[in-house]
């Protein structure tokens, strides 16, 4: 029994007709009949009822045909696994990220990847959580970079780095000549939090309830739509803010912003890069944690330059 033996059976099924089923499987009809015949010797069954001038599929060939139907398909399957193999670091690769990851994280994981994987370039989004899920299990994004927990079935999850949370003042701030700040007293100042629907506040908003509290009573955190543009308002006094620690090197590319550490226990997260358990390009995954799991800017220790 063979492939080609077996896409003959379901291509004579469909047709009901040999001379045009030997056309569409580019063979002659003689070489078709032959082997259809053999197919039926080996199995011991008639899996058509032949008439003069049809061709009808038997009770036990329709059976055997729906199974061979399923063997090719898994064929095919196969095929593309081996092809998918062949260029996995050669076709381009679709990663996504949280908004307060990728701006930290995806300038020199591009630069990694160019000496890396000349061959694959890098489709890049920033979304929120829910978003990356969705376009991850829907087959539009390949992998995506979130902060833990994240517990999805059929998502794998690799653990890349934990980053510590730091306190962003404005140089007038009271608190600049402190050596450490208290998560507990976040609540005591004039705060800028990211808008709903970004993890990273609600893992500021976890780290404080205190501030919990407060934000449901008084509504007094100043909501801005990136840490960057946070950062800035911090810059014109308008505020303080909490920023992750792969923030810290733009936070502090201004001068007159300071960052301090949090005393014990000290508020943070844990990224991972998560993909797809049926995902075929592993190499390329591979690739990738390589690449993140190397990056010297997000694996160092905080900065409290001043």
């Amino acid at each position: 029994m063979t492939l080609t033996e077996l896409r003959y059976i379901v291509t004579l099924a469909k047709t009901e007709h040999f001379g045009r089923a030997a056309e569409l499987c580019f063979v002659s009809q003689p070489t078709l009949s032959v082997a259809i015949k053999k197919l039926e010797s080996e199995l011991n069954v008639a899996i058509f009822e032949r008439a003069k001038n049809s061709v009808k599929v038997t009770a036990v060939g329709g059976k055997i045909i729906s199974q061979a139907k399923l063997t090719l398909t898994q064929a095919a399957v196969i095929k593309e696994l081996a092809e998918a193999d062949k260029g996995q670091l050669n076709t381009p690769l679709r990663v996504g990220a949280i908004h307060t990851i990728g701006p930290y994280v995806f300038p020199d994981l591009v630069r990694k990847m160019q000496k890396s994987a000349p061959g694959m370039p890098l489709y890049i989004e920033e979304n929120y959580t829910k978003n990356l899920q969705h376009k991850l299990l829907e087959g539009e994004l390949d992998a995506i970079l979130i902060a833990l927990p994240f517990a999805v079935p059929d998502i794998v999850t690799a653990k890349l780095y934990h980053e510590d949370f730091l306190m962003l003042l404005h140089p007038d701030h009271p608190w600049c000549n402190k050596p450490q700040i208290a998560a507990a007293s976040l609540a005591e100042t004039e705060l800028l939090l990211l808008g709903k629907g970004h993890c990273f506040r609600d893992q500021v908003l976890e780290s404080c309830r205190s501030l919990q509290q407060v934000l449901a009573e008084q509504h007094q955190a100043t909501e801005g739509s990136s840490l960057e543009t946070i950062r800035l308002m911090v810059a014109s006094g308008l505020g303080s803010s909490v920023i992750p620690r792969s923030a810290a090197q733009s936070a502090n590319s201004m001068d007159h912003l300071i960052t301090l550490p949090f005393s014990e226990p000290v508020p943070g997260r844990t990224v991972a890069l998560a993909w797809r358990a049926s995902f075929p390009r592993l190499k390329a995954i591979d690739c990738l944690l390589q690449a993140l799991q190397n990056d010297s800017s997000i694996a160092g220790e905080p900065n409290h330059v001043r």
